[in-house]
């Protein structure tokens, strides 16, 4: 993507799967909003409305794929893979092999690759991680005995580029704001060791069907003012669901929890993210006016939706990494507490079992679940609204807690997925403003 803008070129930016983080890297290299595609939490039509509405002012579009090319949602099928997105978006694949400690046997690696579906096309491999140009030669002599696929280069390791990890993933935009040198660099690596004229003469023009992009409702249209929490510590959102609230009329303000905002004022509702509230405990706890406020309007009825990490934040305390204990907002009488290993992990889908902020009782909707966290005390006492199911279809243990109209959960839920979900949000959102109303 550095590489492609920097010849001018107008990149939109995709990524296949439930990630928060890579989005936000594309989006500061691209200058584009990277957006989210997904085979399984969403229809095949919306992600084609998705693509084609989002790359109406580009010349190209850079999607990153999921795992490995053909992984999806199980074994048996294509279902939520790479492979299903480049086909349902008619995209040649440019193929990147890891080739550390690899040799001849790399080529025996694309030659799967390449048969494995005969109705996927590509437009090239790209060896990484290699040991040496030398090692890049031998490559190439293997793969040109054997495989059709065009070698376009590679890249010698190089940990100077490498994006710092924690327990969700890489470190976010927000926490590794990669600078101006840093995207040259990346730029130059590509200009210098892959052959983008031919990546670039190799692709096909395609025709975007171009269905017009949905308008945000003007000024007077907007029907309510919802607060989003937007920060380091609250970073984990799918653009689509901000733009769906929009489109029902909402106008969002956004303020940060650990940089000591209030609340922003005439509001009617409130959306708290994912991301990393442990990592900020002091902060969040130390803005004792906004834990208090938060946790009047919720005993006052209004509308608040916090998912992950802004569940954590809705909780009585929070339980770090160091075994300190923080004081959260206390919408609910739990403790959340971090744990050493990964507590879930993968898709699910959610079925309300109760009216909420979000819909009615027997709605659908599709997400995901990743976090380090749990439950440190008993939840038996508060309202439960969600039954969850995996993508296999098997029953997990219900959550999605309701108090008054404060909805948590662990849940990230994709709202494209159920696009009522955000008419509701707002409906109730306005049915909390005129519950103002009347008092005055």
């Amino acid at each position: 993507m550095a590489a492609l803008v920097r010849r001018g070129i107008a990149v939109a930016p995709f990524k296949v799967g439930p990630d928060f983080i890579d989005p936000g890297h594309h989006s500061r290299i691209a200058g584009m909003t990277s957006r989210n595609l997904d085979g399984w939490m969403l229809s095949k039509e919306y992600n084609l409305k998705n693509f084609e509405r989002n790359t109406a002012n580009s010349d190209m579009a850079v999607v990153e794929g999921v795992m490995g090319l053909y992984d999806g949602y199980d074994g048996k099928s294509e279902a939520g893979s790479t492979a299903q997105m480049a086909k349902w978006l008619g995209l040649p694949v440019l193929l990147v092999v890891d080739a550390k400690s690899m040799a001849r046997s790399a080529a025996a690696v694309i030659m799967g690759f390449e048969q494995f579906d005969p109705e996927l096309s590509f437009a090239g491999v790209v060896f990484n991680n290699l040991g040496s140009r030398r090692h890049l030669q031998y490559l190439k002599d293997a793969a040109a005995q054997k495989v059709k696929i065009p070698c376009l280069g590679g890249l010698v390791r190089d940990q100077s580029i490498a994006i710092p990890e924690r327990h969700l993933g890489l470190v976010t935009r927000d926490d590794h704001a990669l600078g101006p040198e840093s995207i040259e660099r990346l730029a130059d690596m590509i200009e210098s060791n892959i052959d983008l004229d031919l990546l670039i003469t190799n692709l096909q023009q395609i025709s975007v069907a171009g269905h017009p992009k949905p308008t945000s409702p003007g000024a007077r249209d907007k029907r309510v003012r919802i607060a989003v929490a937007r920060d380091n510590a609250f970073c984990f959102y799918y653009q689509d669901n901000l733009e769906l609230l929009e489109a029902q009329g909402a106008e969002l303000v956004f303020f940060s929890p650990i940089a000591g905002d209030d609340l922003p004022r005439g509001i009617d509702g409130l959306y708290l993210g994912g991301g990393y509230p442990e990592l900020f405990g002091e902060k969040l706890t130390d803005n004792r006016r906004l834990r208090h406020r938060i946790k009047a309007k919720s005993d006052d009825g209004m509308p608040i939706y916090g998912e992950c990490g802004g569940f954590m934040y809705l909780c009585e305390s929070l339980i770090d990494q160091q075994g300190n204990r923080h004081a959260m907002v206390g919408c609910y009488p739990f403790t959340t507490k971090m744990a050493p290993r990964l507590k879930a992990l993968g898709y699910r889908e959610i079925t309300l079992t109760t009216n909420a902020v979000i819909g009615d009782s027997g709605m659908i909707v599709r997400g995901h679940e990743f976090h380090y966290s749990e439950l440190a005390t008993n939840s038996s006492d508060v309202k439960k609204t969600y039954r969850i199911s995996d993508r296999a279809g098997l029953d997990k243990p219900p959550d999605g807690y309701l108090t008054k109209r404060t909805l948590g959960s662990y849940n990230h839920l994709h709202f494209g997925s159920c696009p009522e979900t955000a008419q509701y949000f707002v409906e109730n959102c306005l049915a909390y403003q005129r519950q103002k109303e009347t008092r005055i």
